[in-house]
């Protein structure tokens, strides 16, 4: 079985600053993305490492998930998507390690999957998914502009509560190689360049909060104007950026 890190997810019910934050100064090329119950969704893809998701509701009972996430917290980190090459070995090794997977779906030949509710999963959604294949081609928002230079998304930074558990998760449920630990911080890592920092911090809500995502140009570096706009886009889309280099 493969795991790989897919996506980060970032709900928000304006797009078009996270179409000019992650496409215009950070580079990212339009991978896909569409219509689905109650949402739109629009990937972003770069250099190395995760992609970007954005989603925003459209309105109707299916949208009551992503409404009530943004009522609460507003604009913000949503979920990390993991793909798997078999769901049904992942949900097994998801209840192994004590855990009730919630919206499971297995119905759908061309995309099964299932989540754990954050309380489970140190702060933050994780979506597990069985892709058959890649989504057709689509045509990108409008709002997008053309991609400034290459950026690689080098890491995402979380901070958990339980540090140990939060490791066990990542490593042994979701197939992450460990690259550091000690006391303080885990590091595990996935093929593509894509990376996860773990660090402990204690006395947050549901035990964990992802606390930024960093940057780096795939050749050069990022100008003092692309620091301060990316610094204001990321502060509207609840997001906290690092730029590196």
């Amino acid at each position: 079985m493969t795991t790989v890190l897919d996506h980060l997810a970032i709900g928000s019910r304006a797009l078009s600053g996270g179409w000019e934050l992650f496409g215009g100064v950070l580079g990212g090329t339009w991978a896909y993305g569409g219509n689905a119950a109650g949402f739109w969704w629009g990937q972003l893809e770069f250099a190395a490492g995760p992609k970007i998701e954005l989603l925003t509701p459209t309105g109707g009972p299916d949208s009551a998930f992503l409404n009530r996430f943004l009522d609460t917290r507003g604009a913000g980190p949503h979920h990390l998507n993991f793909l798997v090459s078999d769901i049904e070995e992942t949900l097994a090794l998801v209840t192994a390690a004590g855990i009730e997977p919630v919206g499971v779906n297995l119905a759908h030949p061309g995309w099964k999957e299932a989540f754990l509710h954050p309380r489970d999963a140190h702060g933050i959604v994780i979506q597990v998914a069985q892709q058959a294949s890649a989504p057709p081609p689509s045509a990108p928002p409008r709002e997008l502009p053309e991609p400034g230079p290459s950026s690689r998304l080098d890491l995402i930074e979380h901070h958990v509560g339980d540090l140990d558990g939060a490791v066990r998760l990542f490593q042994e449920v979701l197939d992450g190689q460990l690259h550091h630990a000690d006391a303080g911080a885990a590091e595990l890592a996935w093929p593509g360049g894509k990376r996860i920092r773990l660090v402990r911090r204690d006395g947050l809500p549901l035990g964990g909060a992802l606390h930024h995502v960093r940057f780096a140009r795939a050749t050069g570096t990022y100008s003092a104007d692309d620091r301060e706009r990316a610094g204001q886009l990321a502060e509207h889309l609840g997001l906290t950026v690092e730029l590196s280099g």
